[in-house]
């Protein structure tokens, strides 16, 4: 009876919760080694099931970088990287659209429709072109002033948000891989993280949720208690000029940052690895990431 009690007590917590975040949308971003933790993958897919479930309006963007790699190896590829991002020539794009854009979109959906939810695999393959996202080739300056070739590497200027809008309000979780057509009609491969920063951005979201392979920001990187719960922009900013965040974390702050100037209430870093990490950051009164915030109004 003690046990049926304490999971009564859980749904109460959760409810108000599940009450503020009713009809509310929810940008999630899935990608590096989350893909290839199939036991992690299904906790989040059957959490994101749930928040559908409840009256949230998930939206899933994804990325493939380790699909891609392993398609390369087999396809006898060499990787080719250029300032740290993968160089994305013809036969690299190929083999992109056909993992990311076809086989991991459809897998994703497919799931998500196994644990009992309804989904859309937003891509441009197969009878169907629903692609959502448009862009352009992503240009950047080397340190000598020269401008960077990336092949066929691309940023996003548009996101067909009433398609997207659409599908949630029907009850569908779309699932939008980071890919975007060009002016010329041919596909660019983007990077997920900002790919997820367009949606989310474009679609007005509540929330953007990034599922990283850490707890999310700490005061020592090295120190898993460390972590910080809510983290306000100044705070952030403040923490980043005196060390405290550093390496690979600066840009994702930074990234988060400029999300939040531009409409996103609120960006959340978890660890995907946990256990129904999604439900324990969203409907438990603690958390189990960090929530960084922009300024007060």
């Amino acid at each position: 009876m003690q046990d049926a009690i304490e999971k009564a007590d859980v749904l109460i917590e959760a409810m108000g919760w599940i009450r503020e975040f009713r009809d509310k949308v929810t940008v999630i971003k899935l990608g590096g080694s989350l893909l290839d933790d199939a036991d992690a993958l299904r906790h989040l897919l059957v959490d994101i099931v749930f928040m559908e479930t409840v009256g949230m309006r998930p939206i899933v963007v994804h990325g493939g970088g380790k699909a891609i790699s392993r398609a390369m190896a087999e396809a006898g590829v060499e990787p080719r990287f250029v300032e740290g991002r993968r160089y994305t020539d013809d036969q690299t794009l190929e083999i992109a659209c056909r993992v990311l854009g076809g086989e991991l979109n459809e897998w994703i959906a497919d799931r998500i429709e196994e644990f009992g939810g309804r989904a859309m695999p937003l891509n441009h393959l197969g009878e169907t072109d629903n692609n959502v996202l448009f862009g352009e080739p992503l240009k950047l300056t080397g340190a000598e002033g020269e401008e960077v070739d990336l092949g066929h590497v691309g940023t996003v200027t548009r996101v067909d948000r009433d398609s997207i809008e659409n599908l949630c309000y029907a009850g569908q979780v779309p699932v939008i891989p980071s890919l975007c057509r060009g002016a010329d009609g041919r596909m660019l491969n983007v990077n997920a993280d900002t790919v997820a920063m367009a949606v989310a951005q474009a679609v007005g979201a509540d929330k953007l949720v990034y599922l990283s392979d850490v707890n999310g920001v700490r005061l020592d990187k090295d120190d898993d208690g460390s972590l910080i719960h809510t983290l306000g922009a100044p705070e952030a900013r403040g923490l980043i000029e005196r060390g405290a965040i550093a390496g690979g974390m600066i840009p994702k702050v930074e990234a988060c940052l400029e999300t939040l100037a531009r409409g996103v209430r609120k960006i959340h870093i978890i660890d995907g690895r946990l256990r129904h990490s999604l439900l324990l950051e969203i409907y438990t009164n603690s958390g189990v990431g960090t929530m960084i915030v922009g300024e007060p109004e």
